[in-house]
């Protein structure tokens, strides 16, 4: 059992203001103990809210936000790709690749 209490839990939404290039914070959720209510349905309330309340996806969809490509640099890629893939072909063919090898892929 835990041997603390916790009357309420909250989570904070830090952003970076620009124009005066300072951290700030603002409130996203925050929910109270009720009276006679367990730390686990504390937390489950607590997730829940959490979730509900969005910025768990904004924050995951921002996370790794690229650029958009140029359509020069779209075209070269696709070049290059394509390339590749016939260059694939042909070893195949002609038998210096293995059709069973894997291709190595990039390390996330």
């Amino acid at each position: 059992m835990h041997n603390f209490a916790i009357d309420s839990l909250a989570t904070n939404w830090y952003y970076f203001d620009t124009n005066t290039r300072e951290r700030k914070v603002t409130l996203v959720v925050e929910v109270k103990r009720k009276e006679g209510e367990s730390f686990e349905s504390l937390i489950r309330r607590f997730s829940r809210r959490t979730v509900q309340s969005g910025r768990l996806i904004q924050a995951k969809k921002i996370r790794f936000f690229q650029k958009p490509a140029s359509s020069l640099a779209k075209k070269e890629s696709a070049l290059r790709r394509a390339k590749n893939r016939n260059q694939r072909e042909y070893l195949k063919r002609i038998g210096k690749l293995d059709e069973t090898q894997e291709r190595r892929r990039r390390p996330y």
